[in-house]
């Protein structure tokens, strides 16, 4: 193992997580700590960036980054094609986990749960109000399937924006959103000497209930 990576460490000083002062509802606690990293994080990063793993048939797993689009009491929002291979994995498997890392304030929170299609209506309301570009990319894109070359997805490219000229793209029928209703949440709040803080929350009978975990 190379020293120059085993070596790389970094002491986590700059919050705690109390137990009595946390939120007994955890979707409110994600609101709040991703509302200081959308303040404290430098670009580039981007405080709404997630790792999304899925697992498909075969039982591999898979992880990629993408972002985070909404959230609520319905669970957590994301968009892509459903015919791409993470839409292939949640439609024979769907469920999924999501971790977010904000460095700049030392924390992380892993997020797991079922998955589902967002409403249709929903997914029509994200796309329009998506930039033109990004409208026509979804059009063009046969997302994780292979391309001979990059001038093949540019044709490709050229042909949606001539079909669509002069007027706005629908959303096309293999694109929409996905919805994780969460199970469990944990919050990871980084402190001195690896003594991290870790709450977690599980649903259970309805109710989230709030457990401590050893780092």
């Amino acid at each position: 193992m190379p020293l120059s990576l085993a070596q790389l460490r970094r002491n986590y000083t700059l919050y705690g997580l109390r137990d009595d002062c946390s939120q007994d509802n955890p979707l409110v606690l994600f609101g709040q700590w991703l509302d200081q990293a959308r303040k404290t994080e430098v670009p580039p990063a981007e405080a709404n960036s997630m790792a999304l793993a899925t697992v498909d048939s075969h039982g591999h797993a898979h992880c990629r980054i993408l972002l985070l689009k909404g959230f609520g009491a319905d669970g957590f929002f994301f968009f892509g094609n459903y015919q791409s291979a993470k839409g292939q994995e949640l439609a024979d498997n769907p469920h999924a986990a999501m971790t977010f890392f904000w460095p700049g304030v030392e924390r992380q929170v892993r997020i797991e749960g079922p998955v589902v299609k967002a409403a249709a209506e929903l997914s029509d309301d994200y796309f329009d109000a998506r930039p033109a570009a990004s409208q026509l990319g979804s059009w063009a894109s046969p997302q994780s399937q292979p391309l001979a070359h990059r001038n093949e997805l540019e044709a490709r490219l050229r042909e949606v924006t001539e079909r669509f000229a002069g007027r706005q793209p629908p959303r096309p029928d293999y694109w929409g959103g996905f919805c994780l209703q969460p199970r469990r949440i944990e919050f990871w709040q980084g402190r001195p000497d690896r003594l991290h803080d870790r709450l977690d929350y599980r649903q259970q009978g309805g109710e989230w209930q709030r457990t401590r975990l050893a780092p």
